[in-house]
């Protein structure tokens, strides 16, 4: 088990789930809430829930779970009781569960084609080995039925197509070689390129097993698009877009400053430091 994605003391909660993809994300659409969708199910956010997506540990996130509601997380909960969280924690909880069934599973961060129109929304899923198809399958937990119908979603999410999903280095590639706009690529008023090499940084975080928060800031990440060092995160989207081909390059890339995670990173939604647990 990996520090994030580790359940610690709370791995008991994770006993006994099913071992198909399929029935973890229903597990996890039960459980989680996405909190800038409250209003697809018809409910307002506690001051409770508010603070639930900063949590960045599975470990913490079983145990703020458990501490308001003990049942075993398969109970659905109902949507105003669920855990509030944004795309990476769906993401993370789903590869924990299947890293706990002997499953190798990672995070990836990266952009959604599916959520705005010729938009590239900043968004999290999970991949797992498939080993009767000896491929790695993308899976984006956070979509239910509800959120299918409303951004009328016509593909399977247990096996997002690579042209739906970007991971962050094909973004990258795609705008370094002028074929797309960078403008098209963020979230809320926050575009551009600089928002994609923050998410470069993130996704090879992520396949060192350090997955961050969406907006955990840290390292060689700047908002000034002259800052970027273009030539490193050339370099970080090549390993990033083909994370299996030199798993050394990759390790090593972590050990740059730029990338590594401190032990204090910047929360940019809360505006101050925090240590990393």
């Amino acid at each position: 088990m990996t520090t994030m994605s580790d359940p610690g003391a709370q791995a008991c909660r994770l006993e006994g789930l099913p071992s198909d993809v399929g029935g973890l994300t229903k597990i996890l659409q039960g459980l989680l809430i996405h909190e800038h969708m409250p209003d697809f199910y018809g409910v307002t956010l506690s001051d409770r829930q508010r603070g639930e997506p900063h949590v960045r540990g599975v470990e913490q996130i079983l145990e703020r779970i458990a501490a308001h509601d003990p049942r075993p997380i398969q109970e659905v909960r109902p949507p105003g009781e669920r855990f509030a969280c944004c795309c990476r924690h769906y993401t993370l909880m789903l590869a924990a569960m299947l890293r706990t069934e002997g499953i190798a599973a990672r995070a990836r961060c990266g952009f959604g084609t599916y959520f705005v129109k010729d938009m590239f929304i900043d968004h999290w899923v999970a991949e797992y080995w498939n080993e009767p198809e000896r491929r790695w399958v993308m899976v984006d937990a956070q979509i239910d039925p509800r959120q299918r119908e409303t951004f009328a979603i016509d593909f399977d999410t247990l096996d997002v197509p690579r042209t739906k999903f970007l991971v962050a280095g094909d973004a990258w590639k795609l705008c370094r070689d002028g074929k797309a706009n960078p403008q098209a690529f963020g979230v809320l008023d926050m575009f551009g390129l600089w928002f994609i090499a923050s998410n470069v940084i993130r996704d090879v975080a992520a396949l060192n097993n350090h997955e961050m928060l969406p907006w955990d800031v840290w390292g060689g990440m700047s908002r000034i698009d002259a800052e970027i060092d273009l030539d490193f995160i050339d370099r970080l989207a090549g390993l990033s877009r083909a994370p299996d081909a030199d798993s050394q390059a990759l390790r090593s890339a972590y050990d740059d400053s730029r990338v590594a995670v401190p032990a204090t990173v910047f929360n940019a939604v809360l505006g101050r430091p925090e240590t990393v647990s």
